[in-house]
């Protein structure tokens, strides 16, 4: 009777794109100067556990097709009790899910590659169990059957608003003036400072010359 094997892989990014991007990372950070200078500047580099630098289309494809892989193997993998972790089927509609799935994503790749076990032991001992309580305490059971459409966007368009703006922009003018206030009552105070005139003395003593003070 032919069966299904017990555990799947985990699904390593496999697509060329995706592998040059990981690629070039890890030169940028290990690599000799010549391949260093060939990679560019780091700070341009995408990176894939932040999907908001992905900014070629074809990339990003990649990346939305490689964490959806992701998040059917997680959810196979790793949840019994649906009441207790399902990723949404909903979750590219949910911001706060897609940078976290990135990062755990990402994090179990590098786990995966580890000449050792210390890194997945961490995974599963802190990474894991964190995001799963995020999830639940963000998104309780909303989305359980259909997509609940974003509880916060009217207050999210009220931070938005003309008048919010203003208001906010307003606090940010006076913190910045009372700042450079404190600032110039700080340099007065240094300049009207009486000057302390001193002398050291044979016996190493420093003495006050206006007062005749030993200090």
């Amino acid at each position: 009777m032919a069966g299904h094997p017990l555990i799947r892989p985990f699904p390593m990014p496999s697509t060329p794109g995706l592998q040059r991007a990981f690629h070039d990372l890890f030169l940028a950070e290990n690599g000799n100067d010549r391949k260093r200078r060939l990679v560019g500047d780091p700070a341009r580099l995408p990176r894939p556990w932040d999907p908001a630098t992905i900014t070629d289309p074809s990339l990003r494809a990649e990346a939305w097709d490689w964490l959806d892989q992701v998040v059917c193997w997680f959810n196979a993998e790793y949840v019994w009790d649906p009441t207790l972790g399902v990723i949404p089927a909903c979750w590219p509609r949910h911001p706060h899910l897609v940078h976290e799935i990135a990062t755990l994503a990402d994090q179990r790749r590098r786990a995966g590659i580890a000449t050792s076990s210390d890194q997945l032991e961490d995974w599963h001992r802190y990474c894991v169990p964190a995001f799963l309580e995020r999830m639940r305490a963000r998104i309780k059971t909303q989305c359980d059957g259909d997509h609940t459409p974003w509880p916060a966007r009217g207050r999210h368009t009220r931070h938005l608003s003309e008048d919010w703006a203003r208001d906010r922009e307003d606090a940010y003018r006076s913190d910045a003036a009372a700042l450079a206030r404190d600032r110039i009552e700080e340099h007065q105070q240094v300049l009207n400072r009486p000057t302390l005139h001193v002398i050291t003395d044979d016996d190493g003593d420093t003495i006050n010359l206006d007062t005749g003070e030993v200090l």
